[in-house]
């Protein structure tokens, strides 16, 4: 649990340092991502990472909590709105040191958890290492919006490996979510990772399979890319149909960006 812990602080701290750069119109400049600023994207981190250490500190608020959220959205609120309400008072700079008190008791808190402890989100129980893998792809997935608006360039690690398991693991979620079929068997996925060795999963006997860099893999799951615009060598039809609609994270069917170019300094 404390090297997941490690590798989420990690991925935290990355996405800080480079916010810790920005300027004031840097803040305010919109990607693609509905149109979200990168404001808007800490301010969105802040406010779930918030409700996370109430998961872990306060169960039963968390559930009286998440009752006011859900509703909330019921009734056609948006969560970035809720978002900018809670911390709409604040600039760029402070924002990001309210998010690093909030990121820095969660990992504190997770911790000192057992791996395999339950806790509650929004939709089933999770293990203490699940909740602390989603927020790691939750931050890595928003963190790729603010390296996109700024044209910057992230260096992968080994820490994809635990977005690239999720997504493998949400490959039925990614049907049923949509009502669909979920086809079967599930793909062989055969990942390059960063430092060159394999991550795989899956049975290798699979006529559908999805072959590539991990990285690639990643952007199209947390629906950073389309598979269109990646490397990926994707066979089969269950694969085929997988990548397109791929959807590693909880929340209604949403649909991939359309493929696009991006331009990016090595810096």
């Amino acid at each position: 649990m404390r090297a997941t812990c490690n590798d989420l602080l990690a991925e935290y701290q990355a996405l800080d340092s480079l916010c810790a750069t920005l300027s004031a119109e840097d803040w305010l400049r919109q990607g693609a991502f509905f149109g979200w600023s990168t404001w808007d994207q800490i301010a969105h981190l802040s406010f779930l990472d918030e409700t996370a250490l109430l998961s872990v500190t306060d169960p039963g608020a968390f559930v009286a909590d998440a009752r006011t959220l859900n509703r909330l959205l019921d009734s056609g609120q948006e969560i970035s709105a809720l978002a900018r309400e809670k911390y709409g008072q604040l600039d760029g700079p402070a924002l990001l040191r309210v998010w690093r008190s909030r990121y820095e008791l969660l990992v504190a808190s997770l911790a000192r958890l057992d791996a395999k402890a339950r806790l509650n989100w929004y939709g089933p129980q999770m293990s203490a290492r699940s909740f602390a893998t989603a927020r790691l792809m939750e931050t890595w997935a928003h963190g790729q919006d603010v390296w996109d608006v700024m044209a910057r360039h992230r260096v992968s690690g080994h820490r994809l490996k635990h977005i690239a398991h999720i997504g493998c693991t949400t490959f039925g979620w990614t049907f049923a979510n949509r009502g669909m079929a979920v086809p079967e068997p599930a793909p062989w996925v055969d990942l390059q990772a960063p430092d060159g060795s394999r991550w795989t999963w899956g049975e290798m006997t699979s006529d559908n399979r999805v072959v590539g860099s991990a990285e690639d893999f990643c952007l199209v799951v947390t629906q950073r890319r389309n598979v269109r615009g990646t490397a990926l060598e994707v066979q089969g039809k269950g694969a085929i149909q997988w990548m397109a609609l791929a959807q590693c994270f909880a929340g209604p069917p949403s649909d991939p960006p359309v493929p696009r170019a991006l331009k990016v300094a090595d810096a």
